[in-house]
């Protein structure tokens, strides 16, 4: 017997996910003898910040799925953990990348390079899980006259991962490391989202 599969339980489950990775965050704060949060330091305070606001920027990501679709199947969910299984171990590499930015870790160059590269493989992966979500969804409802926005997703966070790829080459190959290439990269998303944007409406929506 088939049963249908239940969008609730699985949006449950990812929050309890998301919020984990939350609190891991919050216990790797650096604190004093007496465990109180007065006792981190504010550097550490700036890193877990940051990667905090990524996770809920994640989070959102994930949230819109949710929103601008409701079939799932088990590609889907096995998309899904793949997604939520990386994003626990993504706010690692992002903190130690933060505090070698604000020079609070010591780090030579090639273990900069080797963070660029895990950083790098964290990004492509969720947001590879993000577009074979979307386009999954979108290859089942196609049909429906909404499934358009399915495919621009799908595209879109292709993008993402397309970026990230590149920004690992560039760490691998330890191009521009000392001023930090395979990061500054990423600022091509803007350019490339706009125009992928434009052509899609001019190809698809009109």
């Amino acid at each position: 017997m088939k049963f249908l599969h239940n969008n609730n339980r699985v949006e449950a489950f990812s929050d309890g996910v998301f919020a984990f990775g939350a609190t891991l965050m919050v216990v790797t704060l650096d604190m004093n003898d007496t465990l109180l949060v007065t006792g981190a330091k504010a550097s550490s305070f700036i890193s877990f910040g940051v990667s905090f606001f990524v996770l809920v920027i994640l989070w959102k990501v994930h949230y819109n799925f949710f929103r601008r679709n409701s079939y799932i199947d088990n590609w889907i969910i096995a998309l899904n953990s793949i997604l939520l299984f990386v994003v626990l171990y993504y706010v690692f590499p992002l903190k130690s990348l933060i505090n070698s930015w604000m020079g609070l870790q010591a780090i030579n160059r090639d273990e900069l390079a080797s963070l660029f590269v895990m950083y790098g493989l964290g990004f492509a992966i969720i947001f590879l899980c993000y577009a074979l979500m979307y386009y999954r969804a979108y290859k089942k409802t196609k049909v429906l006259d909404t499934s358009i926005e399915l495919l621009f997703y799908a595209q879109h966070f292709s993008l993402y991962t397309l970026t990230a790829l590149v920004s690992i080459i560039l760490g691998v190959l330890k191009v521009g490391i000392n001023f930090g290439a395979p990061g500054f990269f990423y600022g091509l998303l803007g350019p490339l989202c706009y125009l992928h944007a434009t052509w899609f409406d001019k190809n698809y929506r009109k």
